[in-house]
């Protein structure tokens, strides 16, 4: 009977989704790529197929992972960079071999080669985060408002000014959490 593992929060970016495969940083904590199988299909549902992942390739995506939080966390406050944040985003982008391609539809994708492994799909991922925390992409990163995530998110909204990493799941708990205190405010009408 294979394990039962928590749905992937997905994005439409691609380096702060894979950030969010480690979600509630500040609460429970719940690891979305627990075996290195879970890594190989997260990387097959953005577009990144590898065939085999060994437990030292998903501790390097892990790494990468938190590199990625902790560069995009400093970013979205306005702070410096961790260096050592910076070296492994650097290391895992200059290791990955992908070619960039153009689609008929007129977007961009990457291309990994049938001999390519888990650290090209990392090239990939640190590549765009790259270009996301340098300032490269339209729209800005920011940090999530519930205090158990605080993940950063990149927010192409048009004001800027979106509140949580995901609505349906961080957005909807705060908004249930209010509506649950407001019920408790108002009094009981006699029956």
């Amino acid at each position: 009977m294979r394990a039962r593992f928590p749905d992937f929060r997905l994005g439409s970016v691609l380096a702060t989704s894979f950030t969010g495969t480690l979600s509630e940083r500040f609460g429970d904590a719940v690891e979305r790529i627990p075996t290195p199988h879970r890594l190989i299909d997260w990387l097959a549902v953005n577009g990144l197929a590898v065939d085999s992942c060994t437990t030292a390739q998903l501790d390097l995506a892990r790494e990468l992972r938190e590199s990625i939080h902790a560069a995009a966390t400093a970013a979205a406050i306005q702070d410096a960079l961790p260096a050592p944040a910076v070296h492994v985003i650097n290391d895992r982008s200059a290791q990955g071999r992908a070619a960039a391609i153009l689609t008929p539809e007129g977007k961009r994708q990457w291309r990994l080669s049938s001999a390519s492994g888990v650290e090209d799909a990392l090239g990939v991922i640190a590549a765009d985060a790259v270009s996301i925390i340098a300032g490269e992409r339209d729209g800005k990163l920011a940090l999530c408002a519930s205090p158990t995530c605080q993940a950063a998110f990149f927010d192409t909204s048009q004001s800027r000014s979106r509140r949580w990493c995901d609505m349906n799941t961080c957005g909807n708990r705060q908004k249930k959490a209010r509506f649950h205190a407001n019920q408790r405010k108002k009094p009981r009408s006699a029956e």
